[in-house]
């Protein structure tokens, strides 16, 4: 009976821990169900995660690109359109030539309408001269005779670049801007300062926010213009002090050859001379001659262009002094320059005769000549070195 008794407790015992141990193992496989099922969820919001943030960043690419596309949009609106208003102007010009050949041709019949035309043009001629005066609004009328002196006063820097006062204002300071690509400016008090340094440590840096094209940027009034690199024809307006860009413009028809064939890196060559800043270029329509135009430096709007008669061919550099172009030209290999070609806007929109005046005591070629009216003097850089020439003018008879 005790026999009986033990086993039944046995097969109790042994039954309550089967029951136990399968409840333990519907509980392991349930706990393993849930972290799997956990884990997969995990892994799904991961992914989710994941392609949100890959969402964000296309959308944060495609936004740039759009914005990016914007901005060009709108630089070619404003290129076609300066565009389409230069062609404008050639029509009307043409136009202009068109009426008078064609009045040429007229019967004998037609001589007193002829003359009443010829008139009129003339009329229309003295006029359009008038506007351009009082645009002008100086009363400079002096004229290069010759070149009075020369100086050397340093030779630093690579082959080509700029240097410059400001002619618009009474400091004495010295702007340096080497090479034809850069985008450092480096500024001394005076030009004592300039010429003792030895090296460019003592120079004040500006750094711009983007590469200047060229040798032909000006530095008036502290800001500096120049047609800024990788671009056909804009002209940026920075201000030197605050060091931000202001403004900018196209140029029409510029940057489409070099103003000066002998020096093809600089397309766009700006001036200041006693009417305040210009613009030379050249262009393939009119067969390389160069084109003047008159900027009104505080609005960065167009006033008036000029065709002129000067080629570009063998031509290093020009200048303006008092509303004239002076063209100076080289010989490919370098030798004396010279101004040969001389424009003035309010001759019969001829060229004005001069002599032909050389450069004393240089053979070489110059990269940059830019006129200081301040103190009647042309800043130059000749193979690496900087130079001035002193001028000697005349009233114009």
């Amino acid at each position: 009976m005790a026999n009986l008794q033990l086993r039944f407790l046995l097969v109790s015992f042994f039954t309550s821990i089967v029951g136990e141990a399968q409840y333990v193992m519907q509980d392991a496989a349930l706990m393993h169900y849930m972290d799997r099922r956990f884990q997969s969820l995990e892994n799904r919001l991961e992914k989710c995660n994941q392609d949100v943030m890959d969402y964000v960043e296309e959308f944060r690419d495609f936004s740039k690109r759009i914005v990016s596309r914007l901005e060009g949009l709108n630089v070619y609106k404003t290129e076609f359109k300066n565009e389409v208003e230069h062609l404008l102007t050639r029509v009307e010009r043409a136009q202009r030539d068109i009426d008078y050949f064609a009045s040429g041709r007229d019967s004998d019949a037609c001589v007193e309408v002829d003359e009443d035309l010829v008139e009129q043009q003339q009329i229309e001629e003295a006029e359009e001269r008038r506007k351009i005066k009082l645009m002008l609004n100086a009363s400079c009328d002096n004229m290069l005779t010759g070149i009075k002196s020369l100086k050397i006063v340093k030779k630093t820097g690579d082959a080509h670049g700029s240097w410059m006062k400001d002619p618009g204002k009474k400091h004495p300071k010295i702007y340096f801007l080497n090479r034809s690509k850069n985008n450092v400016i480096l500024e001394f008090a005076n030009i004592r300062a300039f010429m003792e340094s030895r090296n460019m440590l003592a120079a004040r840096r500006v750094v711009l926010p983007t590469y200047w094209q060229g040798t032909g940027h000006v530095i008036y009034k502290d800001f500096l213009f120049y047609h800024r690199y990788g671009s056909l024809n804009e002209i940026i307006k920075y201000n030197i002090h605050k060091r931000n860009i202001t403004d900018r413009m196209l140029l029409p028809g510029a940057g489409q050859m070099p103003a000066y064939q002998l020096f093809p890196t600089t397309k766009i060559d700006l001036a200041i001379d006693e009417q305040g800043l210009w613009a030379i270029h050249a262009e393939p329509d009119i067969g390389g001659n160069l084109v003047i135009t008159k900027i009104n430096h505080h609005t960065m709007a167009v006033e008036y262009t000029w065709d002129t008669s000067c080629n570009s061919k063998n031509a290093e550099a020009a200048f303006m002094v008092c509303k004239t172009l002076y063209v100076v030209y080289n010989t490919p290999s370098g030798g004396t320059s010279r101004i040969e070609c001389v424009y003035n806007i309010l001759d019969a929109l001829n060229t004005y005769e001069v002599p032909l005046l050389h450069f004393p005591k240089r053979y070489g070629s110059h990269s940059m000549m830019h006129y200081n009216p301040r103190e009647k003097e042309v800043f130059a850089w000749g193979d690496g070195s900087q130079i001035i020439y002193k001028l000697q003018t005349n009233q114009k008879v």
